[in-house]
């Protein structure tokens, strides 16, 4: 997959340099991704005083690039994107392109890197949620608020084997 495109609306000094970068509407998301792009790096970027990565990727339905800041849940160089959205009863607008499988772009504070993004279930969604909820406790409340399976989206890097677990 060409994913020079996620490159350029990085580089670009105010994240619009790409034609088809499109803000999010939701003004928090906004706020954050021009945070980062201002300082350079998610450092300092949190939800709710937590660590954040941001997700740089091409919209399923829209085709434009988009720009989403997921709290950080790392392990040994992977990372979770959990599509809780609040624990609303819908699946956050960015879940439905991760779990077809997408390339992104992902920023953890300078460092920035390609991952394949592919949904988990089982014994390895069990895993990645209790990582998850560790990170981010209110997993659990949005969790028990929802009648929904909060997904569960592993990003592994493009150009390593795949680890499950």
């Amino acid at each position: 997959m060409d994913t020079r495109h996620l490159r350029r609306a990085r580089n670009s000094r105010d994240g619009r340099g790409e034609p088809d970068y499109e803000p999010s509407a939701l003004g928090w998301v906004r706020k954050h991704v021009e945070q980062v792009i201002r300082t350079g790096t998610t450092d300092g970027v949190t939800i709710n005083g937590l660590p954040t990565v941001l997700m740089t990727y091409r919209g399923a339905k829209t085709g434009k690039i988009r720009k989403t800041p997921v709290m950080r849940v790392e392990h040994e160089g992977r990372y979770a994107a959990v599509g809780s959205n609040g624990g609303t009863a819908k699946n956050p607008q960015w879940y439905a392109g991760l779990a077809a499988g997408a390339v992104v772009e992902l920023q953890d504070g300078r460092a920035t890197r390609e991952y394949r993004a592919r949904e988990v279930s089982g014994e390895e969604r069990a895993l990645w949620w209790d990582r998850a909820v560790a990170a981010y406790p209110d997993y659990a409340e949005y969790q028990r608020t929802t009648d929904r399976r909060i997904p569960v989206i592993v990003l592994e890097p493009v150009g390593e084997p795949d680890a499950s677990g």
